[in-house]
C-alpha cells in the first residue's frame, strides 16, 4: 500500500460538478493499493496516518497528530501510485491492483482509518473521475509505502 499525506488548510473532491468529500484543515490522503496487500498493510498505515507528527504544537514544531491538532482527513483512492515509468515514456499501471481487489482495501483501509481518528472519512468515488482540490499547509507532502516502512 502507498500513499501520498499532504498536510492542508483545506481540501475537496469532485465528481461530475457534486462534492463528495471535502475538509478544513487536516490531511489530504491518496492512497494506492497492490494485489500483495491485505488487512496488515491497512491497518499500519490507518495507525501511521493517525499518529503522524506533522502539525505545530504551542512552541511551533511540528509535534502534534491530526487527532491532537482537532484535524480532518479526506481519503482519495489513486492507483497511479503504482505507476512504472521504467521502460519508455507511457506508465506501466501493472503493479496497481485491479479494481475488484483495490475498491474492498480502500473501503477497509477508511474504516481502520476513521476507527483511528475517531470521525468519519470523508472520501472520492471510487474509479470516478475525480477532481481534487487543495490549499497545502506548509507545504508538507509524505510519500509512504507499508511494504518500505523506514
Amino acid at each position: 500500500m502507498r500513499v501520498v499525506v499532504q498536510r492542508v488548510s483545506s481540501a475537496a473532491v469532485t465528481v461530475d460538478g457534486r462534492t463528495t468529500g471535502a475538509i478544513g484543515p487536516g490531511l489530504l490522503v491518496l492512497a494506492g493499493f497492490e494485489e500483495a496487500d491485505g488487512e496488515a498493510d491497512l491497518a499500519w498505515m490507518a495507525g501511521k496516518i493517525a499518529r503522524l507528527r506533522l502539525f505545530a504544537d504551542q512552541d511551533g514544531v511540528m509535534n502534534r497528530s491530526v487527532v491532537e491538532a482537532g484535524g480532518q482527513v479526506l481519503a482519495v483512492s489513486q492507483f497511479t501510485l503504482y505507476a512504472s515509468v521504467r521502460k519508455g515514456n507511457r506508465p506501466s499501471w501493472s503493479r496497481a491492483a485491479r479494481g475488484e481487489i483495490s475498491q474492498p482495501l480502500f473501503e477497509r483501509f477508511v474504516v481502520k482509518l476513521s476507527v483511528e481518528l475517531g470521525q468519519s472519512v470523508p472520501t472520492g468515488v471510487f474509479g470516478a473521475d475525480m477532481q481534487v482540490s487543495l490549499v497545502n499547509d506548509g507545504p508538507v507532502t509524505l510519500s509512504i509505502d507499508s511494504k518500505a516502512p523506514d
